[in-house]
């Protein structure tokens, strides 16, 4: 596995349109959004231990999710607002899509956490494609169910494949990069795949790895 500071020959070229994908908890913040939610329902502990588990590629995710997810019946709709303020986007987050922009790049998240945060999130930084799972709401309040299909590993590789498509980008010019199981299979479809400060399992497999929390070392591994 190459170190980050190390470019690959065969990388992506900022001289020509790209796509770069990430994943939003843990990657594109510093958070995990579940566990934050957790923590408003107090249950914090329980549904951090099956984030651990489902992350290190122990658990079958939507398995996870949805016994997490469970565990939020009841909270207000208006817990989504307070979550989003206690996120904090990763050291150098937004400074790499600007300068992705800046070279006509496009930047997508995919995450198996919820569109009712991460939708805030990519307006904020002004992310061009999103993929997320919804929970259900019922009278204002959390029903402890998903509503829709489970982002899964299959979805999120899917939905590179899919923008990369509609945006006219050869896969060699894509990015993806992650820290769970469930990320390892975009990172393998894409030109340049990274492990970012991921978990064991997705270190082993990734093509590159990045260990420091400063999302712009991305840019170290383009041409």
């Amino acid at each position: 596995m190459s170190e980050e500071t190390l470019q690959p020959l065969d990388a992506p070229t900022l001289d020509a349109p790209g796509l770069l994908v990430m994943d939003v908890d843990s990657t594109l913040i510093d958070e995990e959004v579940i566990d934050l939610l957790g923590d408003q329902a107090g249950v914090g502990a329980q549904v951090a231990a099956v984030t651990a588990r489902a992350m290190a590629g122990e658990l079958d995710f939507a398995q996870a999710l949805r016994e997490r997810v469970g565990l939020l019946a009841g909270l207000p709709e208006s817990v989504f607002d307070r979550v989003r303020r206690s996120a904090h986007f990763t050291r150098g987050a937004l400074e790499l899509i600007d300068a992705l922009h800046r070279h006509g790049w496009k930047v997508g998240v995919v995450s198996g956490g919820f569109h009712e945060v991460v939708d805030g999130l990519a307006a904020e930084a002004g992310i061009d494609h999103r993929l997320a799972n919804r929970l259900e709401v019922a009278d204002g309040r959390l029903t402890g169910r998903v509503s829709g299909p489970i982002v899964t590993r299959v979805m999120k590789r899917d939905a590179l494949l899919a923008w990369a498509r509609a945006d006219g980008v050869p896969m060699a010019q894509t990015v993806a990069l992650g820290d769970g199981a469930n990320d390892i299979p975009m990172i393998l479809e894409a030109g340049l795949g990274v492990a970012f400060c991921a978990k064991p399992a997705v270190r082993r497999a990734a093509p590159h790895a990045i260990d420091r929390r400063d999302l712009t070392l991305v840019l170290d591994l383009l041409r």
